[in-house]
Order: structure tokens, then C-alpha cells, then sequence
């Protein structure tokens, strides 16, 4: 697998965060990562060495990848600048200011810009970690989409579909987004490119310091991880052996460090095994 898709069922639903962990781990594992995201829609901004502009959370997930940040990370970036224009940015350079039917007829050009930066950075990594913008779910915008699935359709890669289990209505994001995928006019099989469900309650991993949940009263804390242990050695052996196995360590964080790596480990073990085998779930009825 040279290239891991991670979309979103919503915006700020983790994407930039989990993209970040997993640059980090990858890395710590020896594995030359980088981070690409084909377009992104932000004020936030980081310069490259190169003197060039992309957004401010592929310039951190570089960083987690231990690589200097580089204009193919972030080809495209649009600037908002009202609610109708945007500064468009392409390869870290300003190119004018467009509006949204503009910005549309010019997805042909910025597609190819997309695609150009990609096979760079695939042939001098050996694996891209892709981040989605916004929902695939946008089926207004699916013509002529480098974003989400067109990107992922191109480029053959699998996906991962994320969603913030805080937000409520978790299980209702994640099947309506699939659902308005095969709207949207993907066959069963591409909306089945969508190979796993990493819901946020595992992005946390990387956006919580762990055990501070619990408080600073000791006997809570002692009792919400044992709680939170029994919790996890029930789960079904079968369909969770890592978890079950693992359950003391998630429940009472030895260390970050460890909580970290161990977490992330599962996830990217979890992301691989769904991929190579194809996701039941990810095919709606």
C-alpha cells in the first residue's frame, strides 16, 4: 500500500490530527512518510523552505514526519477572502483571485497539479498519507472533485472514513456519507474503496494527554481504570484480539509514550487488515 486516504465524515473531525499520529509513528518505525493534502481551504498558513505557501497543518504534519515542509504537500491551497472569492494558490504560489464558479472551470488545471505533486512525492517516499477536505459527502461539489474520493479514485488508493464520536450522531455521519457516496453515483465498489471506520474516540490518541481524564483524585482514577479495564477485556476476543490483549495498557497509560505508540500500532494494523480484506461495511445495502 503506497498511500493511506484519510477523509472525514464532517470538518474538524480529526483529519489533520490523525494524519500528524500517523506520520509520527510511521516515522519512529523507520518508514519513509509524508503528508499531502490536495487541497485545503484555510487562512492559516506556513511558508516552505523553498519560499512557498501550503497550509499550516501539512507544514506540522511534516514535521511529525521528521521531512522539511514542501509545496507538493499542499498543491492547491485557497485562501478565503469573502464568502464568494478565494486567492488561489498552487504550487506556493499566488495565481489570482477566483470565485467558486471560476474556481470551477479551473479544476482541470489544478487536478493536474494535484496529480504532479503526488507522483513526486510518491517516488521518494514509501508511503503518502493523504488528507481529505471537508466530507466526501458534498455531492454538489463531487464534478470535477480532487479533493476526497476523485482524488482517491485516481490515484487507486484506499480510504479511511473518520468521525468525531463527541459530536453525537456518529454511527448517522458515517452510513449517510457512504450512502450519498452511491447517490453521489459510485458503483458498489468504489464506495467500498472506503475501507475502514476509524471513529475519533481513537483519533484521541493523538490529541489527549492521556490519564488526564481521570482527574487528580487517585481513588477515582483508580476505579475509572478499572472500569475502563473490565471495559475493554469484554469486548469480543475474536473481533478485537489486539484490544482485549492490550487492555490494561490503554486503561492506565504506563507511559505517553508507550499509550502512543501502542494505540497508533493498532490503528495502522487495524487501517491495513481492513484494507487488504475489503470492508462489508463499507458496502451499504
Amino acid at each position: 500500500m503506497r498511500a493511506l486516504m484519510i477523509q472525514g465524515a464532517s470538518s474538524d473531525a480529526g483529519k489533520s490530527t490523525l494524519v500528524a499520529g500517523l506520520c509520527r509513528v510511521l516515522r519512529r518505525q523507520g518508514v519513509r512518510v509524508t503528508p499531502f493534502k490536495p487541497q485545503n481551504m484555510s487562512l492559516n498558513s506556513a511558508v516552505t523552505a523553498d519560499g512557498g505557501e501550503i497550509g499550516r497543518a501539512q507544514a506540522l504534519q511534516a514535521q511529525a514526519a521528521g521531512i522539511a515542509a514542501t509545496v507538493d504537500m499542499n498543491p492547491v491551497l485557497l485562501k478565503p477572502e469573502s464568502d464568494t472569492h478565494a486567492q488561489v494558490i498552487v504550487h506556493g504560489h499566488a495565481i489570482g483571485r477566483m470565485g467558486a464558479g471560476g474556481y470551477h472551470d479551473y479544476k482541470r488545471i489544478a487536478r493536474e497539479a494535484v496529480l504532479a505533486s503526488y507522483r513526486r512525492l510518491q517516488a521518494n517516499y514509501d508511503i503518502v498519507i493523504v488528507e481529505g477536505a471537508g466530507s466526501p459527502a458534498e455531492i454538489n461539489l463531487r464534478e470535477g472533485d480532487i479533493a476526497n474520493m476523485g482524488f482517491a479514485e485516481a490515484i487507486d488508493c484506499p480510504v479511511a472514513l473518520i468521525a468525531d464520536i463527541d459530536r453525537g450522531g456518529v454511527f448517522a455521519h458515517l452510513v449517510g456519507t457512504l450512502a450519498l457516496l452511491r447517490h453521489a453515483g459510485l458503483s458498489a465498489e468504489q464506495a467500498a474503496q472506503v475501507g475502514g471506520y476509524l471513529l475519533n474516540a481513537v483519533a484521541m490518541l493523538v490529541t489527549r494527554e492521556p490519564g488526564r481524564e481521570y482527574g487528580p483524585d487517585s481513588e477515582a482514577r483508580d476505579d475509572a481504570i478499572r472500569r475502563k479495564t473490565a471495559s475493554l477485556s469484554g469486548l469480543p476476543l475474536r473481533r478485537y484480539p489486539s484490544v482485549v490483549s492490550s487492555a490494561s495498557v490503554l486503561a492506565a497509560c504506563p507511559s505517553p509514550d508507550a499509550y502512543f505508540s501502542l494505540g497508533l500500532d493498532m490503528l495502522i494494523a487495524g487501517v491495513t487488515a481492513t484494507a487488504e480484506q475489503g470492508s462489508p461495511a463499507a458496502n451499504p445495502a
